[in-house]
């Protein structure tokens, strides 16, 4: 207990000089196939420890404090920095997708994904590209190719059968050619939205897809 007060006294001029008390409503995901990092903290401006838990799963929205255009983690153990997130000035709400980092001076890396509630596709779906090359995507008829790091919002399908369902087919490109890497179905119905994250897999680095059912939620107050 000592030794974790002296280190927060010790990280508190940093850590309020760096946590500049923008606030951003925050949900958390661990990419399939990696073990998801050990519980995180983020520090606000007064030195008050907010608890992150990642897992393969999304987690509920949770308000952090972000300097500039970071937000900063720690290890809640040994307060040891161990990822930072990019978010744009003007970014409100975002999903945070954390993965092992290969090359990197921090352990995990963390992808971005703008969570504008305005904007939910009812009964649609939301692409993100997280892999360092462009890819294809199509639900139904309709198929938008996404550059690295992009996302893509696609309403519900019109063509779909008795059971709501629709075809959905994921391609990546090797040696000048468009590769089927998923070829599937998913039911769309009103209330709900899909979250699919295009990925490299932490083992083979192939890309790979999950897909998770998202549902609105009331925002999270971001109080003065």
């Amino acid at each position: 207990m000592r030794t974790r007060l002296l280190c927060l006294l010790v990280l508190c001029p940093a850590l309020s000089a760096a946590q500049d008390g923008r606030k951003v409503a925050c949900r958390f995901l661990c990419v399939e196939g990696a073990d998801p990092p050990p519980p995180l903290v983020n520090v606000s401006a007064n030195g008050a420890e907010i608890s992150c838990k990642i897992a393969p799963t999304l987690s509920e929205a949770s308000v952090l404090f972000a300097k500039g255009d970071s937000i900063s983690f720690l290890s809640s153990d040994h307060l040891a920095p161990a990822a930072t997130a990019t978010i744009p000035a003007n970014m409100k709400s975002a999903i945070l997708v954390f993965a092992p980092a290969e090359k990197a001076p921090l352990p995990f890396r963390v992808s971005v994904v703008e969570d504008f509630g305005a904007d939910f596709p009812d009964g649609g779906a939301l692409v993100a590209n997280l892999c360092s090359h462009e890819i294809r995507f199509s639900i139904a008829d309709a198929t938008v190719t996404l550059q690295s790091g992009k996302t893509h919002r696609f309403a519900r399908p019109e063509e779909r059968d008795a059971f709501n369902m629709a075809p959905v087919v994921f391609q990546f490109q090797q040696d000048g050619t468009w590769r089927t890497a998923s070829e599937s179905a998913l039911r769309f119905v009103p209330g709900m939205r899909y979250l699919i994250l295009a990925f490299p897999d932490p083992a083979s680095a192939r890309p790979r897809l999950s897909t998770y059912q998202d549902f609105p939620t009331p925002k999270v107050p971001l109080r003065k």
